[in-house]
């Protein structure tokens, strides 16, 4: 990602531009020769970054700085590059293509983190653990139904991502204020040739739609989507980040911890979840980064304001490289989690007395009670038995259910109610047919995406 949108690979597309303005006006009648695009083809990836920092120097302007160093390898096409174009024409229709770009590397890790949690759902289906409502322990579910719930915030961001792939437009070549006219007026007042100036161009740089009408910018609105959807990959990112460091705090889950890894420079027995710290930590970054697209789009004056170009130049790139940070971690995590199944067998034993109370009271209306008056007894039963643990003595909820005449019905069966594997309700074969029907396709259709491994520096 940081290659992506490195200074190198941002100017050689500008140079890439120039050129294919160039071939677009010749074969639309402009005189222009072969000789003068192949000198700038030549010149195209032999950047003098040094000459152009020397002309911004002189005349502070970015892109007039880069159109003298590349006429100075290319003399012969000096007086075509750059015809009746604005700087717009080069700086966005490349941050069009570094977003894009940009978002196809981000796809190829949400497809892996996709796969390695399948992978992780499918292996727990039916490991029954404790579920949360309020954080508090509530009925049971599985690890893997858990994983399912991770697993479908990320398929919806790469939807989003997908769809961004698919739509994004690309600028074109508009003029100055969108109006083509420094175009028209090459042309000799030929529509025709404008549009389809328009066209080659697009198609040339690898895109099928293009930006009916702008100003002289694409619409800032769609910074505000591209970073709307990184930061919804940030969301279900932290969403998964933060799940498991709760879960590491009770002591269920784990995410991945080398031999030789330390938690604490004060306390050595201390396994924090530093991996998924991180995660959380930049995700809060990137999920607020959607606002300044927002802010940026919503203030931009008629054809266009200069008060964006700095703030992308930095919001943009930082946008992208933190998502990727984040899910490179994200792929790590996903890929060595360690359930510790004697961890929660022993919590699930610690609350199954309350978890099976809604499984009691069913069966004892089954059998003829009232729901609400059974609801009530319950709920005292609970309360009382609440209060002795908390003096450190055994929960005995079980023994006053079994002792109250009103449950008489089902008393012999209290202990069957008490199996883990009867109160995760459809959990297995839910999470199963979610695997078959909604993730296993996607895995189909990028198999050759698969494979990706992400190792941590840090």
């Amino acid at each position: 990602m940081a290659e992506n949108f490195s200074p190198r690979r941002r100017y050689v597309i500008w140079r890439e531009l120039w050129i294919a303005l160039a071939e677009s006006q010749k074969e639309l009648g402009l005189p222009i020769t072969d000789k003068q695009i192949e000198e700038m083809k030549l010149a195209r990836g032999r950047l003098n970054l040094d000459v152009a920092a020397d002309e911004e120097r002189k005349r502070r302007h970015d892109v007039l700085a880069h159109i003298h160093a590349f006429a100075a390898q290319c003399p012969g096409a000096r007086p075509i590059i750059h015809l009746g174009a604005t700087s717009a024409f080069i700086t966005d229709n490349t941050d069009i293509i570094l977003i894009r770009s940009g978002l196809s590397i981000l796809k190829t890790k949400l497809v892996n983190i996709i796969n390695a949690l399948a992978k992780f759902a499918k292996k727990h289906a039916g490991t029954p653990c404790l579920g949360y409502t309020h954080l508090q322990p509530a009925q049971l579910t599985t690890v893997g139904k858990r994983a399912t719930l991770w697993l479908q915030d990320i398929l919806l961001d790469l939807s989003e991502t997908e769809r961004c792939i698919a739509d994004i437009p690309f600028r074109g070549a508009k003029g100055t204020t969108g109006t083509q006219d420094s175009f028209l007026k090459l042309f000799d007042g030929d529509e025709k040739k404008v549009a389809a100036l328009d066209e080659l161009v697009t198609e040339k740089m690898g895109f099928k739609k293009l930006w009916p009408v702008t100003g002289q910018t694409y619409p800032r609105k769609l910074d505000w989507r591209i970073l709307s959807t990184l930061s919804g990959t940030g969301q279900s990112a932290h969403k998964f980040g933060e799940d498991v460091r709760l879960l590491q705090g009770f002591g269920e889950l784990q995410e991945p911890f080398e031999e030789t890894q330390a938690g604490s420079s004060a306390m050595p027995y201390k396994r924090n979840p530093m991996r998924c710290e991180r995660i959380c930590s930049l995700a809060k970054y990137l999920i607020n980064l959607a606002h300044n697209a927002a802010s940026v789009a919503s203030t931009q004056w008629l054809e266009r304001s200069l008060d964006d170009s700095a703030n992308r130049r930095i919001s943009i790139p930082e946008s992208f490289i933190t998502a990727d940070i984040i899910l490179n971690t994200a792929l790590n995590v996903a890929g060595g989690l360690v359930v510790i199944e004697d961890v929660i067998k022993r919590r699930i034993s610690e609350h199954i007395p309350f978890i099976a109370a809604e499984e009691i009271m069913m069966s004892a209306v089954k059998a003829g009670g009232d729901r609400q008056t059974l609801h009530e007894a319950i709920r005292m039963h609970a309360m009382a038995a609440i209060e002795i643990t908390r003096r450190g003595e055994e929960n005995d909820f079980i023994g006053r259910i079994a002792a109250d005449p009103l449950f008489a019905a089902i008393k012999d069966r209290l202990k069957e109610m008490l199996i883990p594997s009867k109160l995760i309700g459809l959990a297995p074969q839910q999470t199963g047919k979610f695997l078959e029907e909604h993730v296993e396709p996607v895995l189909k259709r990028y198999k050759s995406l698969l494979g990706l491994k992400s190792n941590l520096k840090v």
